[in-house]
């Protein structure tokens, strides 16, 4: 499997973003996608998730900013983000995981600063 990710960039606080991440490869119907995050320091926490069964996880951070969606035809998830916090600057990782593996993406750099 492999993920592609985009969307990343610079946005002043208060800002949007929405990020991208498509699949592709063997992909199994059951599967989960989600984004995962890693500032400098850090260990990298979940952000959001999404399962083919529709049910979606959030960070507590995140909640009610960011919200995750995905179309299983084009097996890619999306991350729009909302009213962003110089704290929500990070690596941004895509995630698919199914049948007990996982495989991650590249990264996507996003940076909230004035």
């Amino acid at each position: 499997v492999q993920l592609q990710a985009s969307g990343g960039g610079l946005v002043q606080p208060g800002g949007s973003l929405r990020l991208s991440c498509a699949a592709s490869g063997s992909i199994l119907s059951k599967n989960a996608m989600g984004w995962y995050r890693q500032a400098p320091g850090t260990q990298r926490e979940l952000v959001a998730a999404s399962t083919t069964f529709g049910t979606t996880t959030y960070a507590d951070s995140v909640k009610g900013r960011f919200t995750i969606t995905r179309d299983n035809a084009k097996n890619t998830v999306y991350l729009q983000m909302n009213s962003l916090k110089p704290e929500d600057t990070a690596v941004y990782y895509c995630r698919y995981s199914a049948s007990g593996r996982d495989y991650w993406g590249r990264g996507t750099q996003v940076t909230v600063s004035s």
